[in-house]
């Protein structure tokens, strides 16, 4: 499914996938509302859970994607866009639990995970080792867990932070370790990616294009968050709007060098481990 058409000599239509999340339709409410606007593109959206996504990556499929970091492991076609990465300044995924567990118990558990090619799970691991698992969609991981279908649940997006309405406790922080683990660099989550065959200079308009849609949602923030609100699963505005700022923060604007040297890092400790394969990284130049 290719969406690319010449609409005139220099400007194109792109598919550009995102999830069904707050922060990620924070980020694109300039451009998908034509708040914001391209002498360069047009743009079509499809919207998809993140892992969808990440496997829809590995044939590319869209022309810019939302993808977890670590999948830019498994798809070699695509380009890291500057902006629109989902980077936790302190703060990332968490593990949920029923009760209170030592580590080595922890280790011994079955952990429910939102995909294997999420940035969390490959945190998740390097904090703990490998582990036993099971695969769910994230919504769901929270009511699993407090049902005792697992014995913990790997929690990210917005349930990372209503673990406790949900009636769970948070037995372990990972982005807390990873922040503590590497000096304070940010934790690398979601990024956003461009087919490396449309060219540089193509990649670094369509980044300048999304820098800007980030940056108006930023001015206009009520506007935005109510866009936002139509991803929010029945959160309430003040937890949504807590989890876009968590989020939408200064290295999404421009991961800058801290976040470029934050995914070099992932990737480095993850080979260390062999956890991912040898890669080569592109990353749109500044």
């Amino acid at each position: 499914m290719i969406f690319i058409t010449t609409v005139g000599r220099s400007h194109m239509e792109v598919s550009v996938g995102h999830t069904p999340d707050s922060d990620d339709a924070f980020m694109f409410y300039g451009m998908f509302t034509g708040k914001i606007t391209s002498p360069d593109f047009t743009v079509r959206h499809v919207i998809e859970d993140i892992e969808n996504l990440n496997k829809k990556a590995t044939s590319p499929q869209l022309d810019v994607t939302a993808v977890s970091v670590h999948a830019c492991a498994y798809i070699p076609g695509y380009t890291i866009l500057r902006s629109g990465g989902s980077f936790g300044i302190g703060y990332g995924p968490i593990v949920t639990a029923r009760k209170q567990m030592s580590l080595d118990k922890i280790k011994k558990s079955k952990i429910a995970i939102p995909g294997k090619m999420t940035s969390a799970f490959l945190l998740l691991q390097l904090m703990i080792g490998k582990f036993d698992y099971v695969e769910m969609n994230f919504s769901d991981i929270p009511q699993a867990v407090k049902a005792g279908k697992v014995d913990a649940g790997l929690v990210i997006h917005e349930t990372q932070l209503s673990y406790e309405q949900e009636g769970n406790l948070k037995i372990l922080d990972v982005g807390e370790w990873w922040h503590k683990t590497t000096n304070g660099l940010p934790v690398p989550l979601g990024i956003n990616v461009m087919k490396t065959s449309l060219g540089m200079d193509l990649i670094c308009k369509f980044d300048r294009y999304l820098q800007a849609s980030i940056e108006y949602g930023l001015e206009h923030l009520d506007d935005a968050l109510e866009y936002a609100m139509q991803y929010s699963r029945g959160k309430p505005r003040e937890l949504i709007e807590k989890f876009v700022k968590m989020y939408v923060n200064h290295v999404t604007v421009n991961m800058g060098d801290r976040g470029e040297e934050s995914i070099r890092k992932l990737f480095e400790m993850a080979r260390e481990k062999d956890l991912v394969p040898s890669f080569e990284i592109s990353i749109a130049t500044k």
